[in-house]
């Protein structure tokens, strides 16, 4: 199927998907309805299918009749829940270290931990990437506050403050959020080292949203896996709905559009990568910010991640992507 026909199969499914949340009758709790994600994947050379993903089998329920021919156009994957990766796990990532790297445990005084991604350049200083969730607290955090490495999880007390919190995307209730993400300010004195990289520097400036392709083999350093790599399996990815261990939603779940999904053997991502960036690896160009994932469901079972793409985080909070 031609790219703009799939995107086209894309949007009528997400038209007849139901338009608010509703009980589960076999889910066993209140979790909210629809759990439908849906984005695009790759079908040979040029072409693509429909990528849907469920958080159980139950929910192939709430997906519309479209007939033969367009449902042989969608690839269907039970996956499980969508959780914000912010759960400590202990990995060598999770000691003090200075300077400052990717990939380093990190976190707001009242969260566990999660992950440094990268550095940037605002308000004229340098400062540290990562997740709404990790360096904000999901929302509850204020500017100013505190920002520890490593994380209060891996044994961050207020003698190991790195930064303090400068600026976060807000979660957005009734409309898809498109990142979860803040920036820290450094404090006077940290030193950086954002070269200190699997395989080297980060290259090229960072990925165009428009550029990001299905099939891209890609990386990233984490707090919990390290270093793994993996390929995007689904791009502009809509109604990603992430569950929150500190709610700032009355069920403590937010959606999200345009969002890029990964997979990769045995797992790209766990609990406290977090705020990891992820680049290309043809030619380590940083691409996403990782946030969310799955423990089930993807090509062998692993599981799959989902990332905000670094240029629609960068242009929202107004940094500029420092790669030396």
């Amino acid at each position: 199927m031609h790219p703009d026909s799939a995107r086209e199969l894309k949007a009528r499914i997400l038209d007849r998907l139901p338009s608010a949340p509703v009980v589960a009758s076999d889910a066993g709790t209140d979790a909210p309805w629809p759990w439908v994600a849906v984005g695009l994947t790759p079908a040979g050379p040029s072409g693509a299918r429909v990528a849907v993903r469920l958080q159980r089998d139950g929910d192939r329920a709430l997906l519309p009749d479209l007939g033969r021919a367009a449902a042989a156009e969608v690839e269907i994957r039970v996956i499980g829940p969508v959780r914000a990766l912010s759960w400590p796990t202990p990995e060598e990532l999770q000691r003090r270290v200075r300077p400052l790297r990717p990939g380093l445990s990190v976190a707001h005084t009242d969260v566990t931990a999660g992950t440094l991604g990268g550095f940037v350049r605002i308000a004229g200083g340098r400062a540290i990437l990562s997740n709404n969730h990790v360096l904000a607290a999901s929302d509850a955090a204020r500017p100013g506050d505190a920002v520890l490495q490593p994380g209060p999880a891996d044994g961050g007390v207020p003698g190991d403050r790195v930064a303090s919190l400068t600026a976060f995307q807000r979660f957005v209730e009734g409309r898809p959020n498109l990142v979860d993400a803040a920036v820290a300010l450094l404090d006077p004195g940290v030193d950086t080292c954002p070269r200190d990289l699997p395989g080297g520097p980060l290259g090229g400036p960072v990925v165009a949203t428009t550029d990001v392709d299905p099939d891209e083999a890609v990386e990233k350093v984490g707090r919990t896996t390290g270093h793994t790599r993996g390929v995007v399996t689904a791009v502009e990815v809509d109604a990603v709905a992430v569950q929150y261990d500190a709610p700032s939603s009355p069920q403590g779940v937010h959606r999200f559009d345009d969002q890029i999904e990964i997979q990769g053997a045995g797992g790209f991502s766990a609990g406290g990568d977090s705020g990891s960036v992820i680049w290309r690896s043809r030619d380590r160009a940083p691409l996403a910010l990782l946030f969310a994932g799955s423990t089930t469901g993807g090509v062998d079972g692993s599981g799959v991640t989902f990332a905000n793409p670094l240029a629609t985080v960068l242009r929202l909070l107004g940094g500029e992507w420092l790669s030396g």
